[in-house]
This record gives structure tokens, C-alpha cells and sequence, in this order.
């Protein structure tokens, strides 16, 4: 558990999968309360309900804010995954406009720019956000090799390409992944999210050693949201597409089902590698 953090109820504002829950049962289990908004159609709302939370519609930003300045919440965590809206099916309430009129332009721009945007003005109303790893430090991947199985000569010069892809991709605010095949790029990562891009790589797969999936952070990354993440069904997905490993960001990618992740790679048949990547 991350230290510095006052003892006062931590507010989280929890999207989909199982990493919201899992954050609010560590908080709890220090010792520290928690409140959840749960955002409707993203949220596990079956797994947040052994915690005190409340619904909460994405454009009704001024009725999420008031709940958590009537609990005097100070302190954020935004965790989960959310699908973009489009601002036309947002509908904000007359706070919510308010708002999103300082996110301004931002609005418009890539998923980075766009959440960069929301916790500056998130803090510019008195919040502090913080990131899931600085209050729950064992969920990132560690440095290492981390399955029984390593990559070969050929599939460290695929990581190293898709590395180098990811970069550019990150910079131009697009995407997080790529799968590289023997110096091939199968695909990248847009708006359709990873297990997307693991299932059109699928087809695309060619004879000979499979290939990798390369995940890391946007080099601008805000770091305390939206980090990579990879889990039990990113092993699953990922081999039954033909490919023989993953490689992630060391320290800056989240791994919340640490052991089960590991487990189902080497089940697999796969190697996971977490990396500093250095271009």
C-alpha cells in the first residue's frame, strides 16, 4: 500500500472490470474508507456493492462532484475502463457544462489529452487524483521475465519493433498496443481497445514463430490514469491468436490479477516479459 496519503475517505470513480473493486477492498482492508461513484453502463455494479457508492450517469458530473464534496473527500482515484462517449449522447448537466467548457478543446483530442484535460480541472476544483499504483504499488508488473517460458532471439527483435511502434503510436495520442510478428506489424491499437486488435490480428497471423503483443504507455502519459493494463483474458486472447508473448512496461503497466495472469500465460504456453523500455 502506497504511504503519504491521509487516512480520510478516499473517493473513487470506478469504470469497468475488476480493478475498481479489487482497489476498494485493499483500501478498506487498511483501514481507510471508501466512497465509489460507479459510472452506469461502465461499472461492475455487483462487485462495488459491499462498499458504500452511488450511481452516478457520465454527463451528471455536478451531481458526482456534490457527493463528493458532502462526504469531504479530497482525494480521487479514476480506475476502470470507460467507453469514449460521444458528446452528443453526454447530455451534462448545467455543471457538467460548465466543465467540460474548460476541458474546451481537449474534449475533441485523443484519450490522453482528453484525460489529462479532466484531472487538471479536477484539481483546479480542489481534488487531488491520484493513481491506482500509488495506492495499491503491487498491481503494476514487475521487471523481469515473469513465465517459465523466454523469448527467443526472434522475438526480442519483435519487442524491440513494437516498442519503437508503440512509441509512435503514443505520441500521435492513439494507442497503447501493437502485435509484431517476425518484424511485421500486424496491427496497432486504436478506439477498439486491445482484445480488438488481438482478434483482427488473428486473420492476419503468418507461417513460421508467432508473434508478440507490445503494450506501454504514451510517451506524455498522465500516469495517474489510464495506464496499460493486461490481465487473465489478455493472456487468453493473445494465444488465441497464434501469438507466443506479451511484453509490457515494467512499473507502468497494471497487472491486478498478478499470480492468475502469470499462472494462465504459462498454462498457455506463452512468456511474459515486463521491460524498461529505453526508445
Amino acid at each position: 500500500m502506497g504511504q503519504g496519503l491521509q487516512a480520510a475517505p478516499l473517493g473513487i470513480i470506478a469504470g469497468g472490470g475488476a480493478l475498481p473493486a479489487m482497489l476498494a477492498a485493499a483500501v478498506v482492508g487498511s483501514g481507510r474508507p471508501v466512497f465509489v461513484l460507479a459510472l452506469e453502463g461502465h461499472a461492475d455494479v455487483a462487485s462495488l456493492a459491499p462498499f458504500p457508492h452511488q450511481p452516478l450517469r457520465l454527463g451528471a458530473i455536478g451531481e458526482g462532484l456534490s457527493a463528493l464534496r458532502s462526504r469531504n473527500i479530497a482525494d480521487l482515484v479514476l480506475v476502470g475502463t470507460v467507453r469514449r462517449p460521444s458528446l452528443f449522447s453526454l447530455m451534462p448537466d448545467a455543471e457538467g457544462a460548465r466543465l467540460l467548457g474548460r476541458i474546451g478543446r481537449a474534449a475533441f483530442a485523443g484519450d490522453d489529452g482528453l484525460l489529462k484535460a479532466i484531472v487538471r480541472v479536477l484539481e483546479e476544483e480542489g481534488f487531488r487524483v491520484h493513481g491506482v499504483q500509488a495506492i495499491l504499488s503491487e498491481l503494476t508488473a514487475p521487471e523481469g521475465v515473469l513465465t517459465r517460458l523466454a523469448p527467443d532471439a526472434q522475438a526480442e527483435a519483435d519487442i524491440v519493433r513494437g516498442a519503437a511502434v508503440c512509441r509512435l503510436l503514443g505520441e500521435a495520442d492513439v494507442g497503447q498496443s501493437v502485435v509484431v510478428q517476425q518484424g511485421l506489424v500486424l496491427g496497432v491499437e486504436a478506439i477498439e481497445g486491445t482484445d480488438a486488435l488481438l482478434e483482427r490480428c488473428a486473420a492476419l497471423r503468418r507461417e513460421g514463430p508467432g508473434g508478440v503483443l507490445v503494450k506501454r504507455p504514451k510517451p506524455r502519459q498522465e500516469s495517474r490514469v489510464d495506464l496499460p493494463t493486461i490481465g487473465v483474458r489478455t493472456v487468453e486472447r493473445a494465444a488465441a491468436a497464434g501469438l507466443r508473448g506479451i511484453a509490457v512496461e515494467a512499473e507502468a503497466t497494471l497487472m491486478p490479477e498478478r499470480t492468475a495472469t502469470i499462472e494462465a500465460a504459462n498454462r498457455a504456453g506463452l512468456f511474459l516479459v515486463a521491460r524498461r523500455f529505453t526508445t
